[in-house]
């Protein structure tokens, strides 16, 4: 990333965020929809009743904390692949 220019860099820096953006709210779409479709079945009152809104809170509890370990074993993962790479190459 060294050779770029500044404005290749600009440009870069601009798709990477557009992207994380699209990824970051892709993945808020599947948690609302996983979570509404498994927890909210009563529509006979406009608000949630309380069953449903701890469901809800579990159930984003729960995507959030496993997403977050698919992320750490995905680093970790990736560090190893990289440190066998490295070694490899001696």
């Amino acid at each position: 990333m060294d050779s770029l220019t500044p404005a290749e860099q600009r440009e870069l820096n601009s798709r990477m965020e557009r992207k994380q953006m699209k990824e970051f709210m892709t993945m808020y779409s599947k948690l609302v929809q996983r979570c509404f479709d498994h927890c909210v079945n009563d529509f006979t009152t406009k608000s949630l009743i309380s069953r449903e809104e701890s469901c809800v809170m579990r159930c984003v509890d729960k995507y959030m904390r496993s997403n977050e370990r698919v992320g750490e074993r995905f680093q970790e993962q990736n560090a190893a692949m990289m440190q066998a790479g490295s070694m490899a190459g001696r």
